[in-house]
């Protein structure tokens, strides 16, 4: 099977929230070049980023990451 990929749909909630990702990173307390990587698949988020990041946009940490 393989090792699973984290999927995310973190840029089309956070555009559907009508945030920047700058914004999201001032208010999730992390660089926007966090939010890039994160978006992009290139940083797979720590649990507590991937808390923090469910809390601001008002979802489930499900919402926004899921196993490819």
């Amino acid at each position: 099977m393989g090792d699973p990929r984290l999927g995310s749909r973190l840029k089309e909630i956070r555009t559907a929230a009508g945030l920047t990702q700058a914004e999201l990173a001032e208010l999730a307390g992390v660089s926007r070049k966090t939010i890039n990587t994160v978006e992009n698949g290139v940083f797979v988020p720590s649990t507590l980023l991937a808390l923090s990041l469910a809390r601001v946009l008002h979802k489930r940490v499900e919402e926004l990451f899921y196993l490819e």
